[in-house]
């Protein structure tokens, strides 16, 4: 890999992303909700310039996906574990939906480990609307305070986003990353078909 494929603008947001973890990590620790909220949300909105400049300006590059998906795979810990610190009054009612939500992420992790010998990287249509409707909730969550429309809405688009993943993970035959989403799976698989007839 080429120095300058890596140290990229979209990688060096995602390095903060990654470098901010055991701070934000101190935060929930330490009970310092507000200062755990305000650095999240920073770390949110960061994973969204990242993509969106990645996108924009053709810096796409095979370790910065991957980079991504680690440091969103971190952010989803932090969320949790400071929804469990400090908003368990709101979640206790609602604690059903959450286990099975966090347990289809923990699959689609345990699948492609199991299956490609390495965590995925995909990056799908759905996963990335899902971290706008995620962002939006923490946000108001920590700030509004507990909303459950707007919970289960998280909840239902996660499960769904995780159940299009486990999917794909089926579908395909090797781990790539940036795949737009199940249909452009089977369009592919559907078109590649075609060639060999």
């Amino acid at each position: 890999m080429k120095k300058e494929e890596f140290w990229t603008i979209p990688n060096i947001i995602t390095l903060y992303r990654l470098l901010m973890v055991p701070v934000i990590l101190w935060f929930a620790i330490a009970k310092h909700e507000t200062l755990f909220a305000v650095f999240l949300v920073i770390n949110l909105v960061s994973d969204i310039i990242d993509g969106y400049v990645a996108r924009r300006f053709k810096m796409e590059t095979e370790i910065g996906a991957r980079l991504d998906s680690f440091a969103d795979n971190f952010n989803y810990l932090l969320a949790f574990l400071g929804m469990f610190i400090f908003k368990m009054d709101d979640l206790r009612p609602h604690l059903v939906s959450l286990f099975i939500y966090i347990g289809l992420l923990l699959l689609t992790q345990i699948i492609s480990l199991i299956k490609f010998r390495r965590f995925p990287s995909f990056h799908p249509y759905m996963g990335k609307i899902g971290g706008y409707i995620n962002g939006f909730f923490f946000f108001c969550l920590f700030t509004l305070g507990f909303f459950a429309p707007l919970y289960y809405l998280v909840i239902a688009w996660g499960i769904l986003g995780a159940m299009e993943h486990i999917a794909i993970q089926m579908v395909i035959p090797e781990m790539r990353s940036n795949v737009k989403g199940l249909y452009w799976v089977l369009k592919e698989k559907a078109n590649d078909k075609k060639q060999v007839e």
